[in-house]
């Protein structure tokens, strides 16, 4: 027989409150309309890896520490001249991240990161894609408080990619405002 899973603080949050709170201020009527997390997705390329190939196991190990999980390495898919690459060469790396471990990576990248991003005056709230998938990047991994500036090469950056299963951008910008994203202009 299996255990009932702990539920995170956010995930929690999200079934007992933010749902109904969605469901009323979108009049929403069926319950799976209602705005969800399915995955976040976090991208490191690194450029050095085209001359050294042990800087990806670096990156990747950083990478690993931030998400909880082991990273898988991206290759490229075709050869660019001007930039010395070639089809197949290891180039980056990525994970994507589901149910309680998304919840965790939320609650520390609202709550102890983008706080810690220099001069942060809040994430722009244009970058939805028609489906209402969230997209934005990061200019320094170091904001995290798992990265050891000990050890630490170079600072690099990072995409990250919030999937939301919803109607559009105007639904999936009610849901993570609901979960306190720190858009800019202060209208949370």
């Amino acid at each position: 027989m299996q255990s009932k899973r702990e539920l995170t603080h956010y995930e929690d949050l999200y079934k007992t409150k933010i749902r109904e709170s969605l469901k009323k201020s979108l009049g929403i009527e069926n319950v799976n309309e209602i705005p969800k997390l399915e995955k976040i997705v976090i991208n490191m390329g690194v450029t050095d890896a085209v001359t050294d190939n042990k800087v990806l196991t670096g990156v990747a190990q950083e990478l690993a520490m931030l998400a909880g999980q082991r990273p898988v390495i991206t290759t490229a898919r075709q050869s660019i001249a001007g930039f010395k690459i070639r089809e197949g060469m290891k180039l980056g790396c990525k994970v994507t991240l589901r149910r309680k471990k998304m919840y965790e990576f939320l609650e520390r990248l609202i709550n102890i990161a983008l706080p810690r991003v220099r001069d942060f005056r809040g994430q722009s709230d244009k970058s939805f894609d028609p489906k209402g998938n969230y997209s934005f990047g990061l200019k320094e991994h170091i904001v995290f408080p798992e990265i050891k500036y000990d050890g630490l090469t170079k600072v690099r950056g990072m995409d990250i990619t919030i999937c939301i299963r919803s109607k559009g951008a105007d639904h999936s910008r009610a849901l993570l405002k609901e979960f306190n994203f720190p858009f800019r202009g202060g209208n949370n």
